[in-house]
This record gives structure tokens, sequence and C-alpha cells, in this order.
């Protein structure tokens, strides 16, 4: 998953036609950890996707634009408008994970 490290780069990676996903995390996050445990095989998974994280911490305003309330949360983009968003409180397990991801249809 590759990392963002400005709000120009999210703009350009979420603005494309073929859908994104974007984690957005912190360092402090337990949930975020124990996520990390797990993603890669689900990022291996649905390689259909572009992978990508940022730090909420790091850009508050674009966890209030994408009204992201919890943290880890899966945000899927697509030319620039967020179309689906898996809420921390869902993403605890792969199968919730993956469920979602199934439940896409982008």
């Amino acid at each position: 998953m590759k990392e963002l490290q400005t709000t120009e780069q999210f703009q350009e990676v979420i603005s494309g036609e073929k859908p994104v996903i974007v984690k957005f995390y912190t360092t402090w996050c337990p949930d975020c950890t124990r996520m990390n445990m797990f993603i890669d095989d689900i990022v291996s998974e649905y390689s259909q996707y572009d992978w990508f994280e940022i730090n909420r911490d790091d850009f508050p305003e674009l966890a209030e634009k994408y009204q992201v309330m919890g943290i880890p949360s899966l945000l899927v983009f697509r030319n620039g408008e967020k179309i689906a968003h898996l809420h921390s409180a869902n993403a605890k397990t792969p199968e919730e994970v993956k469920e979602f991801l199934q439940s896409l249809t982008v």
C-alpha cells in the first residue's frame, strides 16, 4: 500500500476513473495495527484496486470532509467521489473487510 504524503497526491489518486481504496489510519490506533496484520493478503487478493493509505492525524481536513469518524476506515473513490466507506466498527476482521469488498459494484 502506497503512503500518500500530500493533499495533492490524495486528490490525484482519487480522481481517476479506476476505483481506488484509501485506508485512513493513525500510528497510535490498536485497530489499525490489527488490520495491518491481515491487510496485505487482502490487497493481493483484490489487486484490481489500487490501494493507498493516509495518516488521518496529518490530514484532519480530509478526514472531516469524507466523514472518517473512526479508524481504520477504508474509503473507495472513483472520479473524485467517495463511492463506498467501510467504517472502523465493521473493519475488525479479514472476513468483514472481504465482505465489504465483495459487496462493491464498481
